[in-house]
């Protein structure tokens, strides 16, 4: 049980947009969970209703720890009063997913929106805009490539050439999840290109560390196309 007084900031705000900021942990799914079942109270009376609440209200949540989700570990880069960087960690979606870092920004911010997209299970920086004149601007720099974007990789085995920028085509079979790459143009395929820098290259265990540059930006590009040229990343599937 968790008992919380509104303060004046959420007055006559939904009750989900102060629950949701209040409760660390909360999600949005859990929180209509909690109306259906009627676990929380406003001074005194049990609803089931996303109300509005007002300065003053009593709010009284019946819940266990076991539905909150833990706040995934993060670190402001840089933050003025246009842009957020976030250190993304792995294992955590930037937007789309119920414990996304977008979902839980949002909890702090009225205006949050990621300029761009890291997978899933990739960690680094993201960019965010705090106002939609600042993500306007950044969405056509990052078009107009006046924005670079760099991946740091370890793949196996050595590189043709310390430096280079790759050239190929790809395919996304969307219906069995697949990508496929061809060195020359096909129906269907769109050209990519990636470049990339050796950073390091170990001969005793036959690792190369990248700097990749992306020029491109397809599904599994990074991915698939040092896979095609024979340099996979390491643990990879």
């Amino acid at each position: 049980m968790k008992t919380i007084i509104v303060n004046e900031k959420f007055n006559e705000k939904k009750l989900s947009n102060f629950l949701l900021s209040s409760v660390s942990g909360l999600s949005i799914a859990t929180f209509y969970k909690l109306l259906r079942k009627k676990e929380i109270k406003i001074n005194g009376k049990r609803i089931k209703q996303n109300v509005n609440v007002v300065t003053g209200d009593e709010i009284i949540i019946y819940f266990s720890d076991a539905l909150l989700q833990k706040s995934p570990i993060f670190s402001v880069v840089y933050e003025d009063d246009n842009i957020l960087i976030i250190n993304k960690p792995a294992n955590i979606a930037i937007t789309g997913e119920e414990n996304s870092l977008t979902q839980h920004l949002q909890k702090k911010y009225s205006f949050i929106f990621p300029c761009h997209r890291l997978d899933r299970n990739t960690s680094g920086l993201v960019l965010f805009a705090k106002n939609q004149e600042a993500l306007d601007i950044l969405l056509h720099k990052f078009k107009n490539h006046e924005i670079e974007k760099h991946y740091i990789c370890i793949s196996i085995g050595s590189l043709p050439k310390k430096k280079d920028c790759l050239t190929a085509y790809l395919f996304k079979d969307s219906k069995k999840s697949i990508v496929y790459i061809s060195d020359v143009p096909k129906k269907g395929y769109s050209k990519i290109i990636t470049g990339y820098r050796v950073i390091k290259y170990s001969k005793s265990n036959n690792l190369s560390l990248l700097d990749i540059h992306l020029k491109t930006g397809k599904t599994h590009q990074i991915r698939a196309h040092l896979a095609h040229i024979g340099n996979p990343i390491l643990g990879d599937r």
